[in-house]
């Protein structure tokens, strides 16, 4: 049972801007190694993402930049499974290597969301997100500090592995297998957004229904608004960081709201979007 737990969290909207980095290494079952680190992601912080993970332009002041920690980085994943709680932690750091001209990471993505889905029943519609499969089994955790977020990835990974007596290799070629959901709902597969509920909103580079059927094949259910079971809202490529008030749309003023009073909804870019639902 050898591999990495990762975890990031973000300045704003944008993937791009990690803010925070967590790596928990994993040999025969046991922590071997960890690191944490702060990062000036060279962007603005959003009041939301400051009031989930309260990192904030002052705390990341002096530290390093993306570039600075990225050999580190490659150390410690290249060549290896990583595993990440969705896929948001992947298409974080793709982006992020993007931004600075890095090449992508040469990695074995495990999605550890899926596997928790498949594992334990309770979690096969909803519910799976970290702090509740956390909860579940028992994992105490400070939610939303990265390297404390890895490490519970890392656990909800072996203790999946343990009760499904299914090895990390089974895993990977499980969830690259493409079966029509088991939730009754319009999704066309079981890809990188499988359970997510997406709603958008904002000027798009393609056609709604072009970026609807995208999603669709990614796993996920397309909402004409943002509702309750709305997890994911995803904006047109406007700077939505510096838009103000009433310029921004009513779905992206409802969800802000919404995650402000604790829903698990998350606002991206329609590039970030892309590079989510990309290999889908």
């Amino acid at each position: 049972m050898n591999f990495v737990a990762i975890d990031v969290e973000t300045a704003n909207e944008a993937l791009s801007s990690i803010c925070q980095i967590g790596v928990v290494a994993i040999e025969r079952g046991q922590v071997s190694g960890k690191w944490e680190s702060l990062i000036n992601p060279e962007d603005d912080f959003s009041v939301i993402n400051v009031s989930i993970h309260r990192i904030d332009e002052e705390k990341v002041r002096d530290a390093p930049r993306f570039p600075t920690i990225y050999d580190a980085l490659r150390a410690a994943c290249d060549g290896k499974v990583v595993a990440s709680h969705t896929g948001f932690d992947r298409a974080s750091l793709r982006a992020a290597s993007e931004k600075y001209g890095l090449p992508p990471l040469d990695t074995e993505w495990l999605d550890s969301a899926r596997v928790a889905r498949r594992v334990w029943p309770q979690f096969a519609q909803r519910g799976y997100g970290l702090a509740n499969v956390a909860h579940t089994l028992g994992i105490e955790f400070k939610h939303h500090d990265a390297l404390e977020d890895a490490r519970t990835c890392a656990e909800i990974v072996m203790r999946a592995v343990a009760v499904s007596n299914t090895p990390i290799e089974a895993w990977l070629g499980l969830l690259k297998h493409r079966s029509r959901s088991p939730i009754a709902r319009e999704s066309c597969g079981e890809g990188p957004l499988v359970g997510e509920v997406i709603a958008f909103t904002g000027a798009l580079s393609i056609h709604r229904n072009e970026a609807a059927d995208l999603a669709a094949r990614a796993g996920a259910a397309v909402a004409p608004g943002v509702t309750k079971a709305t997890t994911l809202l995803v904006v047109g490529d406007q700077d939505i960081r510096h838009l103000a008030g009433h310029d921004k749309s009513f779905k992206h003023r409802k969800a802000e709201e919404m995650i402000a009073k604790g829903f698990p909804l998350r606002i991206v870019t329609e590039s970030d979007f892309r590079r989510l639902v990309d290999g889908a």
